[in-house]
């Protein structure tokens, strides 16, 4: 036979192979109603099943049963809860206050992703620590919060956009509230992004298309409603609003992006009333956050352009640095070193710098001290330990000195998934669901235990409160006990 004729027909058996994977492929995913999405690479296919019918009847079920259940935790159980739930929070500068309640914002106190509340145990067999409860959720990328014995979350079911309540020790929703909404996007997936922020017994809930609900944390009972889009009069993001609110004093700052003075907004945080509005920037996907720089009390904001301090009183600029990544994509939490200097990261081969904030006669300058590509934050916040940088580069796990920017070390795939600091450790959630621990140190990599946790792509932060871990993606939350 001719090499032609015999090269020929190996190409339309790879092709005929190629089409019968595909009807295969497109058959299961017809009758397990799963899609095809896209990993944090943008480059690898993932098979996901957060719609699927089967799966949001049984969560409807579940809720259903849980509701009507005599174990169902009522008013009183959560009154009664045991005192290790709520111990007081470990002081971190000007980042958090002594409060009863500890883990109520996104990446916990001051946003850092470090957990200090309690002594936790680390010493994990091969499968992983004890598994307190397992439940499954609605899809989104949200992390949780917690307080008064409650994980509180903000889910995707079907056509609506669900905050939901769940109880610490035993997983089992308390209430839940819900609005007709639904962000869809073909690269990064469907669902809400933002964390919720508790205070004071008020939950503050922002929706991936602009909504921001504040509820009664007690019963979900609606206090007041805004959508932050419509007042900024800006279009939504890309990949869909995703900065958790932040509560300071008595406002609630979101970074809505409007055009004319309506790029920060500032509302009260018992009525809902604008309070402030101010800057002209596009928003970026991190969240804002409150630090003490250069002698002054500031928000400290990730834009889509730049990092920027501005003042909690009326949002007016103390200082800004440029700062522009491939589709104006800034998404990690920038990291406050000391009372002058600032660590920011992105990722889309952009990089990472230190920066040195300082006043003088009341005016503000920036200076950059050292900028380079040893740490490539996507979407997956870094945390400083000691003066290092621990963080995924692009899906690898690297260490930084924060003062040089040199790298100490990189190592351990993990893809883009999230991580936590705790005892000397880094809790690991990989893109896959894996649950890994690894010692924090400069020196070298260990990975102690790996191991499964949740099935499927994974890009929620983890959170952790009086000694329970808790992981979720868009199909499952579960809740290790560490104590």
């Amino acid at each position: 036979m001719p090499l032609a004729k015999r090269i020929l027909r190996a190409l339309l058996y790879v092709l005929g192979a190629s089409a019968t994977v595909a009807l295969a492929v497109a058959v299961y995913l017809l009758w397990t109603g799963a899609t095809v999405g896209l990993g944090g690479s943008g480059r690898r296919l993932v098979i996901e099943h957060v719609d699927s019918e089967s799966r949001l009847r049984r969560i409807e079920e579940a809720r259903i049963r849980e509701a009507t259940s005599e174990a169902h935790p009522s008013r009183q159980d959560i009154a009664a809860a045991p005192a290790t739930m709520a111990r007081p929070a470990a002081k971190r500068g000007d980042a958090a206050t002594a409060q009863e309640n500890y883990w109520t914002e996104y990446r916990g106190p001051g946003r850092a992703g470090i957990y200090d509340q309690t002594k936790v145990n680390l010493a994990w067999p091969a499968d992983g620590p004890p598994e307190l409860w397992r439940q499954q959720v609605g899809g989104g990328y949200a992390s949780m919060v917690v307080a008064d014995s409650l994980v509180f979350t903000i889910e995707q079911r079907r056509g609506r956009e669900v905050v939901a309540a769940y109880g610490l020790e035993n997983g089992r929703q308390f209430w839940e509230h819900s609005w007709s909404s639904r962000f869809s996007e073909s690269m990064g997936g469907d669902g809400p992004r933002a964390t919720p922020t508790w205070a004071d017994g008020r939950l503050y809930a922002q929706g991936a298309n602009g909504h921001l609900v504040c509820l009664s944390a007690k019963d979900g009972k609606v206090l007041w409603q805004r959508n932050i889009l419509e007042d900024a009069r800006a279009s939504n993001l890309t990949w869909g609003m995703s900065g958790a609110p932040l509560v300071v004093d008595d406002l609630v700052v979101v970074v809505a992006g409007g055009r004319n003075e309506r790029s920060l907004i500032a509302y009260d945080r018992l009525t809902g009333e604008v309070r402030w509005s101010a800057l002209d920037d596009k928003a970026g996907y991190a969240s804002p956050q409150i630090a003490s720089l250069a002698g002054r009390r500031q928000l400290l904001v990730m834009s889509g352009t730049r990092i920027l301090g501005a003042s909690v009183k009326d949002g007016s600029l103390f200082w800004s640095h440029g700062w522009k990544t491939s589709y104006d994509a800034n998404c990690a939490q920038p990291l406050v070193v000391d009372a002058n200097h600032v660590f920011v990261s992105s990722g889309y081969g952009h990089g990472a710098a230190l920066l040195k904030i300082t006043a003088e006669a009341g005016r503000f300058s920036v200076e950059e001290l050292w900028f380079n590509r040893n740490m490539k934050n996507k979407f997956n916040s870094s945390v400083l330990v000691d003066d290092v940088v621990y963080g995924l580069d692009e899906g690898i796990l690297a260490a930084v000195d924060v003062r040089t920017g040199e790298r100490l070390w990189k190592r351990g795939r993990y893809r883009f998934g999230q991580l936590l600091y705790a005892s000397g450790h880094l809790i690991v959630l990989s893109e896959d669901g894996d649950l890994a621990l690894v010692e924090a140190t400069p020196d070298e990599y260990r990975e102690l235990v790996r191991f499964e946790s949740i099935p499927g792509k994974t890009w929620n932060v983890p959170a952790m409160a009086a000694g329970v871990l808790l992981v979720r993606n868009q199909t499952d939350m579960v809740a290790y006990d560490l104590r």
